[in-house]
């Protein structure tokens, strides 16, 4: 064994659970309580061997540990810790697949990330104590780098450690079928790291040391296919540094999907090249505009943290500014009530704006926009098309449609509405299945007048619908959509609206419990759900804190799906979960008093 005098006075010894260290404080020890599984700081400045460094190293092993969203599957997590730093780390791809340079890029972008992470992890300056070598091999068994409803997302990952407490080795081995699970897999085993501060021998400076556990069993995969939050940025817009972080945040918490919902009657501020006038008309200034290579960039950055981003272009409501310059170039009114006054007769919330389906000039331009939407993101396998609040006043105080439904020998009655309606909704869907060259694709709606139980099947092909529920937790609508055969993707109303809180009226703001303990129905067609967050009271300045830590709360639940349990048991977790996201640039709002979080057990009368 090497001998390493200047780091011998401050070095863990990481044989077993014991543990000694001289820390930059002797006051910043823990100990883990083995009856109550918590972690206790030591303030009594005696250093002992079963002491801990920092929180986040008493965390790593102490009670639930620190992983998020929790292990659907095996688990079998030692006690032992080892130092590694990020720059001992190598991977060793063990498969011909590897051949395929499509798998060869993604695997070495992800491992980037994870190093970085890492690095990101330990604190600037790293500090190298120890000699060990961190070996990753990697097996992956599919080529397959698109990612759908039906990717295989599992994992598993195993950590041994060999060698003296200075030098050695750690290896890993990660299997999976495609490099999804892979990734998954990196965000797991960045998780089984912590670190603590030092002052260094040398510098006397403080500088930060990275430590992992030394030996772990683990299988996971996902309950749902579907794990979701749905980011508007049409009412506020929101810059492209903005999304990047809300994503980031969610490739931490191993959610899969960003659902943009990227227009509104509001704004239009997709740049659309074949269609300019989109912008033009539509955006709030020519530097709040999303082009084609911001959209491409981020479906790229997204990929690589295991999330596929779903674009919602809405309609027939929900469009007005962006969508009204048809006079102008003789294509006559393709939106109608677009501001029209006052505002409540004609909508749920101004600017006012729907589509006019009966302009037979409105399909060629939703072509034009479709094809532009299926060129930036040929894999995506669904088109959410909005499809809500659509507002009787508008459509039946417009003479041209009035006329329109004359001629058809209709009248003004909901069942002429729902004709007018579905017809524009067939017309919608035809024109994007020709687009996309083949009528496999699904289209995503909102619940609606159209989607009550005793329309929907008058109107809409369940194997072609998906319908995206935001009805309260108490309403039966989700079962009976079941009942119907219609795959579903939840957004229970009354916890996973995260915009809640800051209207007026009867919307509460949704503390991380309730958003936590909301479970949707397990069942083959419930796809999954989301979160989400409608932009009226946010903005690049606000968005991080008011939808995280909430969010990852939500991922828990659709990954692992635990079952119900106090949330003073849960808390240890999300908080050390938070910390990360906090570390990784994100602004996530603080749930607790620090001192709550230092004295675990002494605030369970005071959180939520």
């Amino acid at each position: 064994m090497k001998f390493y005098p200047q780091i011998f006075w401050y070095y863990f010894i990481f044989q077993t659970v014991d543990l000694s260290v001289q820390t930059a404080f002797k006051n910043d020890q823990w100990k883990c309580n083995k009856s109550s599984k918590t972690c206790v700081r030591v303030l009594d400045g005696v250093q002992k061997n079963f002491y801990y460094p920092s929180e986040d190293t008493c965390r790593l092993i102490c009670g639930e540990g620190s992983l998020w969203p929790q292990i659907n599957g095996e688990t079998k997590i030692s006690k032992n810790i080892t130092a590694i730093h990020p720059s001992q780390i190598s991977f060793n791809l063990e498969n011909k697949i590897y051949n395929n340079p499509g798998v060869k890029q993604y695997l070495n972008d992800i491992k980037d990330i994870f190093i970085t992470k890492l690095f990101t992890y330990c604190g600037n300056p790293c500090k190298k104590v120890a000699e060990k070598t961190l070996t990753i091999n990697v097996h992956v068994n599919s080529s397959e780098l698109s990612l759908s409803w039906e990717t295989n997302e599992a994992y598993c990952l195993q950590i041994s450690t060999t060698g003296e407490q200075l030098d050695g080795k750690v290896e890993v081995s990660i299997r999976a079928e495609t490099v999804f699970g892979i990734r998954h897999a990196l965000e797991t085993l960045s998780q089984l790291f912590a670190s603590y501060e030092i002052i260094d021998e040398n510098t006397k400076e403080m500088a930060n040391v990275l430590v992992m556990i030394s030996s772990a069993q683990i299988c996971d995969q996902p309950i749902y296919k579907h794990r979701g939050l749905l980011l508007d940025t049409a009412r506020n817009f929101m810059s492209i540094d903005t999304i990047k972080r809300q994503i980031v945040a969610m490739g931490a918490s191993k959610l899969n999907v960003l659902h943009w919902h990227i227009t509104d009657s509001h704004s239009f501020p997709l740049d659309i090249p074949s269609v300019p006038q989109f912008t033009q008309y539509g955006a709030y200034s020519k530097y709040k505009i999303y082009t084609v290579n911001d959209v491409k960039d981020l479906i790229e950055f997204a990929l690589l943290r295991g999330i596929r981003i779903l674009i919602e272009l809405d309609g027939p409501a929900h469009v007005g500014y962006g969508w009204q310059w048809g006079p102008d170039f003789n294509l006559g009114d393709l939106a109608v009530c677009v501001n029209k006054q006052p505002w409540n007769k004609y909508c749920v919330q101004p600017p006012c704006g729907t589509l006019n389906p009966v302009n037979p000039n409105v399909y060629k331009v939703l072509a034009k926009l479709y094809k532009e939407v299926i060129n930036i993101n040929p894999n995506q396998e669904a088109i959410h098309m909005g499809g809500d609040e659509i507002h009787m006043g508008c459509w039946n105080s417009t003479q041209e449609i009035l006329n329109y439904l004359a001629s058809k020998n209709m009248g003004q009655t909901t069942k002429d509405f729902l004709n007018l309606w579905s017809g524009y909704q067939s017309k919608a869907t035809e024109t994007y299945d020709q687009q996309v060259g083949h009528v496999d694709s699904k289209v995503i709606l909102w619940t609606s007048l159209l989607t009550k139980p005793e329309y929907i099947q008058n109107y809409l092909d369940p194997k072609k619908y998906v319908i995206q529920t935001w009805v309260p937790s108490t309403d039966p609508l989700p079962t009976d959509l079941l009942q119907l055969g219609y795959q579903l993707i939840v957004s229970t109303k009354n916890a996973w609206y995260l915009d809640h809180g800051y209207w007026g009226g009867n919307n509460p703001y949704y503390k991380w419990p309730t958003v936590y303990h909301n479970r949707i129905p397990r069942h083959a067609n419930v796809l999954g759900g989301e979160a989400c967050m409608w932009s009226e009271y946010v903005d690049d300045n606000a968005v991080d804190s008011k939808v995280w830590p909430r969010t990852a709360a939500v991922a828990e639940r659709l990954w692992s799906d635990p079952e119900p349990t106090n949330t003073n048991v849960i808390l240890p977790r999300f908080l050390r979960h938070r910390e990360r996201l906090v570390k990784l640039g994100v602004r996530s709002d603080v749930v607790t008093p620090e001192w709550c979080s230092q004295n675990e057990g002494q605030c369970n009368n005071f959180l939520p």
